[in-house]
C-alpha cells in the first residue's frame, strides 16, 4: 500500500513574538513532521525546539480523546468517559440554572494557549456575551507593558523587526531572545556581524546575555531608574534631537526636570550596577545611529512595570531614533493590525448589560470570595479554555483552594490532563493547531497568518468554536452569528481591503502595509499625534503623567526573613505550561530548577545539586538548586512553569508569587517577590 503524503500550510499558535509559518507533513492522516515555511521571510524555514516537536504533542499517548466526567475528589484526576451529548447537556443545564439566578456568577477563564483570533475569543466571546457572564480582564502576561506603550506611543506599536539587522546599536532589554524570540536573534546576529554593538539588560545572565558585548545585570524592578539615568546623560551631554522633540513629542520640559533628578550615581545605587555601565550605555545610545531597543515583557512583571516601559519607550524620541527604519523600539507590534474584533466577538450581544469584570491575575482570591455588594455574586461556575490557571496564576495555593471548592462547577477544554484539568467536573477534549482553522496576527512582526487543518481531529476532540456553538444551541441562542463556521470566522477577522484572504489561502501569510520608518515624521497614534512623554490621560486618572521609578512591592533588603529577590523566567524548552508533558522536551529540562549565585549558596550552606526549599509567607516549593553565574548576587531564578503535579512536592514556583498588581494595566507582579532558600529538610 502506497502512503498518501501531503503538506499543509499553517501557523504557530503559541505565545511568542515570532508567530512562525508552519508546514505540516501528513502521511495517511497522521502528522509526521512540522517544520518552518521557508517562503515566509520571518520564519525562514526555522522553528524553535519546542514547536518542531508539535507532531509529538498532537499524537501524544496521553492526549485527551473523549469527554470525561469527574468521579473522584477535585484534583484527584479520576474521571470516567461520557458522550459528547451527555457532557454538553450537563454543561448547558448547570450554566442555565446559574444564569437564571445571575449570569455574572459564571466566569470564562482563557488566555494564550492559542493566540488565534478564531479558537481564542470569537465564538467563545459571542457565547459569554449572549449569556451575560462576568467579563475576564486578561492581564496575566502583557497588561502593564501594553498600557505603558499605549500611554506613550498611543498603541502597541514600534519599529519593524526586520530592520534590526541594519542597526549599529541594539539594546535587548528584558528579553532572552535566544529562548523566546529566536528569529529576532538571527537579525541581531546579522547586525553584530556587520559591526553593531549588542547590550543585554537583564537580572539573569541568560543565554542571550552571554552572547552580547555587554550585560547589565540590574536588580529586578529597577529598569525605570536605569532609563531615567540614561535620559539624564542624554540631556546633560545634549545628545538630543531638538527638532524631533519640538515637532513630534509632548511634555519634554516636564520630563527633563524628572530625568535630571536621576544622575547615574543615584540609579547605580538603586539598580546595583556600576556607575560606568550606565554612563557607557547612555553615551552609546546618544551617539550611535541607528540605535534600536528590543523590549520584552519580563521587565514589566513588577509593581512599576508600566512606568518602566513608559520610560524606555520615551528614549527613541529624545534622540530622534525614529527617523531611521533601523531605529526606535519594539515591544509589541500587535497594535499595527486592524482586527475586526467587534465582528468576531460581538459585544453587541450584551444588549446593554454591563457585567462585572474579574481580573485573571487575582483568580485565587476571587474564587474564594463570598457574594458582596462590592464583588457581586459568588463565582459558581468557571469555563476554562486555552489556559491552565492552577499552574500559571500567581499565589497558586489560593488558586488550588478556589478550584477545589465542591460548590464550584468547572468545565475545562484541554489537550491533556493538566493541573487545572484535574479539578474539572466536565473535561472536554480540544483540537490542537494541526486540526482546525484559525487566523493569527503577531506581536513581533507585521504579517497575518492563516492556519489550515492538516489532519482530522484526533479521537473525539472538537474545536473550541464547535463546543461553544453546541452550547449556544442547547441554551436556546438563536442569533445567526452562532451558525458561522470557522472559515467564515477567519474571513471576518479583517476587512478585505486590509488583508486579501485569497492571498492567505494561496501562500499562508500576508503582510500588513506599514511604512518602513512609521514615526519618522511623528504621526503617533496618541491623542496628540506625538510621542507623549507626559500623559494627560494618566493625570486624569489621578496618576503621575510622567514616567517614574516605582520601587517594588517587595523591595530587596526590606525583609530580614526573606532577603532574596526571585524572578521566574520560563525554562527554555517550555512555553508557560505548554510542552511540559512532551517527554523529549522534559528530558532536556530534567526537573524544576532554582538558579542561585555562589555567594548566596555559600551563605546558606547550599551546594550545587542540593534539593532546596524556596519559601515566604505565601507558601513554599521544593526543587533542585543549580549554583552558578546565571543568577546575580541577591537574586534567585525559579525557572518555570512546571505543572504542579510534576514537582517534587506537587507544587511549583507560583506557590510563592503574589497577587499584587502593577502600576498600570492591572497586571501581575511575578518578578516582584521576596523569598528565602534553605536546604530541603532544614527548619524555617
Amino acid at each position: 500500500m502506497t502512503a498518501e503524503t501531503l503538506t499543509v500550510r499553517g501557523a504557530c499558535p503559541h505565545d511568542c513574538p515570532d508567530t512562525c509559518a508552519l508546514i505540516t507533513t501528513v502521511e495517511n492522516g497522521v502528522a509526521v513532521k512540522v517544520h518552518g515555511n521557508p517562503a515566509h521571510r520571518h520564519t525562514d524555514g526555522v522553528l524553535c525546539t519546542k514547536v518542531s516537536r508539535y507532531a509529538e504533542r498532537t499524537h501524544h499517548a496521553e492526549r485527551l480523546l473523549q469527554p470525561m466526567r469527574r468521579t473522584g475528589p477535585k484534583g484527584s484526576g479520576r474521571f470516567e468517559p461520557i458522550s459528547w451529548d451527555e457532557a454538553l447537556d450537563t454543561i448547558a443545564a448547570r450554566l442555565g440554572d446559574i444564569a437564571a439566578r445571575d449570569p455574572q456568577a459564571i466566569l470564562p477563564y482563557s488566555y494564550a494557549g492559542t493566540m488565534g483570533l478564531v479558537q481564542g475569543e470569537s465564538m467563545a466571546a459571542r457565547f459569554f456575551h449572549r449569556l451575560g457572564a462576568s467579563l475576564l480582564d486578561r492581564t496575566i502576561c502583557a497588561a502593564a507593558g501594553g498600557e505603558g506603550l499605549v500611554q506613550t506611543l498611543g498603541a502597541k506599536v514600534g519599529m519593524k523587526v526586520e530592520h534590526f539587522a541594519q542597526a549599529k546599536l541594539i539594546v535587548i532589554w528584558g528579553s532572552n531572545s535566544i529562548g523566546s524570540n529566536l528569529h529576532f536573534w538571527k537579525l541581531a546576529q546579522q547586525a553584530k556581524r556587520d559591526g553593531a554593538r549588542l547590550v543585554c539588560i537583564d537580572p539573569r545572565r541568560t543565554e542571550t546575555a552571554e552572547k552580547c558585548h555587554e550585560h547589565i545585570a540590574l536588580r529586578p524592578g529597577t529598569d525605570a531608574a536605569l532609563a531615567l539615568a540614561v535620559m539624564h546623560q542624554l540631556i546633560t551631554h545634549d545628545w538630543l534631537d531638538h527638532d524631533y522633540i519640538r515637532d513630534h513629542t509632548l511634555g519634554f520640559e516636564a520630563l527633563r526636570e524628572r530625568a535630571l533628578q536621576w544622575p547615574p550615581e543615584r540609579a547605580a545605587q538603586v539598580c546595583d550596577v556600576p556607575v560606568q555601565q550606565i554612563i557607557d550605555l547612555a553615551r552609546a545610545y546618544g551617539t550611535t545611529r541607528p540605535a534600536a531597543i528590543r523590549l520584552n515583557y519580563g521587565m514589566q512583571r513588577v509593581r512599576g512595570g508600566g512606568n518602566a516601559v513608559r520610560a524606555v519607550a520615551c528614549l527613541p524620541a529624545l534622540v530622534g531614533a525614529w527617523r531611521d527604519p533601523a531605529g526606535g523600539v519594539l515591544l509589541s507590534s500587535s497594535g499595527q493590525f486592524p482586527v475586526e474584533r467587534a465582528a468576531l466577538q460581538r459585544p453587541d450581544l450584551l444588549a446593554g448589560r454591563q457585567p462585572r469584570t474579574i481580573n485573571m491575575s487575582t483568580i485565587g482570591d476571587d474564587l474564594l470570595r463570598e457574594a458582596s455588594p462590592a464583588f457581586g455574586p459568588k463565582v459558581e461556575a468557571v469555563v476554562v479554555y486555552n489556559s491552565n490557571p492552577v499552574a500559571v496564576a500567581p499565589e497558586s495555593g489560593k488558586v488550588v483552594r478556589g478550584f477545589a471548592r465542591d460548590d464550584l462547577f468547572t468545565v475545562v477544554l484541554e489537550h491533556f490532563r493538566t493541573d487545572t484539568a484535574d479539578h474539572a467536573d466536565i473535561l472536554l477534549p480540544a483540537t490542537t493547531q494541526l486540526e482546525h482553522w484559525d487566523i493569527h496576527t503577531s506581536y513581533g512582526h507585521t504579517d497575518v497568518l492563516l492556519n489550515r487543518p492538516a489532519i482530522a481531529p484526533v479521537g473525539q476532540s472538537r474545536t473550541n468554536t464547535e463546543v461553544f456553538r453546541a452550547l449556544a444551541r442547547r441554551m436556546g441562542f438563536t442569533e445567526p452569528c452562532f451558525d458561522d463556521d470557522d472559515e467564515t470566522l477567519c474571513r471576518q477577522a479583517f476587512r478585505p481591503e486590509v488583508v486579501d484572504f485569497q492571498e492567505l489561502l494561496e501562500q499562508g501569510f500576508a503582510t500588513v502595509n506599514i511604512p518602513d520608518a512609521p514615526y519618522a515624521d511623528g504621526g503617533f497614534p496618541t491623542p496628540s499625534g506625538r510621542c507623549e512623554f507626559f500623559s494627560a490621560r494618566l493625570q486624569a486618572q489621578g496618576l503621575d503623567g510622567l514616567p517614574d521609578h516605582l520601587p517594588n512591592h517587595e523591595v530587596a533588603g526590606s525583609s530580614a526573613a526573606y532577603p532574596l529577590a526571585m524572578i521566574s523566567p520560563p525554562a527554555r524548552n517550555f512555553l508557560n505550561s505548554s510542552f511540559v508533558n512532551v517527554q523529549s522536551l522534559r528530558d532536556i529540562e530534567g526537573e524544576p530548577v532554582l538558579e542561585m549565585h555562589p555567594a548566596d549558596a555559600e551563605d546558606r550552606g547550599i551546594a550545587d545539586g542540593d534539593m532546596v526549599r524556596v519559601f515566604n509567607d505565601r507558601g513554599e516549593y521544593r526543587c533542585r538548586v543549580k549554583v552558578g553565574r546565571r543568577a546575580r548576587h541577591g537574586v534567585v531564578n525559579g525557572l518555570g512553569i512546571w505543572w504542579r503535579k510534576l514537582g517534587p512536592d506537587g507544587t511549583n514556583v507560583n506557590e510563592v508569587t503574589s497577587q499584587r498588581l502593577t502600576d498600570l494595566g492591572r497586571g501581575p507582579t511575578f518578578y516582584d517577590c521576596l523569598v528565602e532558600v534553605a536546604r530541603a529538610g532544614e527548619a524555617a
